[in-house]
């Protein structure tokens, strides 16, 4: 590990807290970022004194990075809370006192609760499926609609039928492959980070776990004894530290190889439907017209089932997803019909 990389992470971690806590409007959670701030100067008195050591020298006065002057600037005119994700990168800890607040996230109470997994695997996945499925039904039927509206040939409107399956759901792929490729990445490092900290100096992680817990409620003693307690188990003692110190969560982490097949695939599904009429060897004009209502069906179908995440009636989901779905086929056809163009 290098001494002087080291110091100049704690150092601008130092920095960014200051930078924070007088841009958050909570007063507990300045005080928390205040704290941290302290810790990170601690530590990097640790480091300058290992890199004085190797015979290393350090740039005086220390001067951030222009990311974290960025950062810290967005954070003063949009506020902490709305830059989490960009906090995270630059490993900004206490970042889960903002999901508690959401979330109502609860504090654990003895060890055999740190590490336990919330998340629904099956729910989300489910949830990535209607969403996929609808966008390949709405970007693929409005496509159609718009090449049939600029009065092209059966095999033109096939043609560019499958063309937009294959480069929506692609897009879909590789868009969800870097997201979930890049979190991944960013959890590694920062757990890199992480663990070597825990190595150099537990009590100082220790108390810095203590201070997110005090600024959540939990009673100081408290907090400093089940921190303590904590760091005595380096696998126990980074997961939490991931949660909790980074807001990051291990258990979000997939493949992201897995995440862009399940994403082409959903995609695909959706985007297929409208064309099913065309496979079957149908021709215009009632292929458009079958395509047309196998798509209304699937977009009714899919507003109905997002009902089941937020809570609505499915039948006023499927309306309104059938009427958003409606809106945008009847606009790309109008603009196909508006060129006029025979492209067949």
């Amino acid at each position: 590990m290098d001494p002087g990389n080291s110091w100049r992470e704690e150092k601008q971690s130092a920095w960014l807290y200051r930078a924070l806590a007088a841009a958050e409007p909570d007063a507990r959670i300045a005080a928390l970022f205040r704290s941290l701030a302290d810790a990170a100067e601690s530590q990097a008195q640790t480091w300058a004194a290992a890199a004085q050591e190797a015979g290393e020298i350090l740039p005086e006065p220390f001067v951030p990075e222009r990311r974290a002057r960025l950062v810290a600037g967005l954070a003063r005119r949009l506020g902490p809370r709305r830059m989490k994700p960009a906090l995270a990168a630059l490993k900004v800890r206490g970042l889960s006192a903002y999901t508690a607040a959401l979330t109502g996230h609860l504090l654990p109470t003895d060890l055999a609760q740190v590490g336990l997994s919330h998340r629904s695997v099956g729910g989300g996945n489910l949830r990535a499926a209607i969403f996929g499925v609808n966008d390949g039904l709405v970007s693929n039927a409005s496509l159609i609609l718009g090449v049939v509206g600029a009065s092209a040939s059966t095999g033109t409107v096939l043609a560019t039928g499958i063309a937009g399956l294959l480069a929506g759901a692609l897009s879909m792929a590789a868009g969800e492959y870097v997201s979930v490729r890049s979190q991944r990445e960013l959890f590694e490092y920062q757990i890199g980070l992480e663990s070597d900290e825990l190595k150099k100096y537990p009590e100082a992680e220790a108390e810095e776990l203590a201070l997110i817990y005090i600024a959540r409620g939990m009673p100081a003693e408290q907090a400093r004894e089940f921190a303590h307690k904590l760091v005595k188990n380096p696998s126990q003692a980074l997961d939490v530290l991931a949660r909790e110190e980074l807001g990051l969560n291990p258990d979000d982490l997939g493949s992201p190889i897995g995440a862009a097949v399940f994403s082409f695939s959903a995609f695909t599904v959706g985007a297929l439907i409208p064309l099913i009429p065309f496979f079957a060897g149908s021709a215009l004009p009632n292929a458009a017209y079958l395509g047309t209502g196998l798509a209304a069906a699937g977009l009714f179908g899919t507003g109905a089932a997002m009902s089941l995440f937020t809570g609505r009636n499915p039948w006023a989901g499927g309306a309104r997803m059938l009427g958003i779905g409606a809106l945008a086929g009847a606009t790309v056809f109008a603009i196909g019909r508006l060129i006029g163009v025979d492209v067949a």
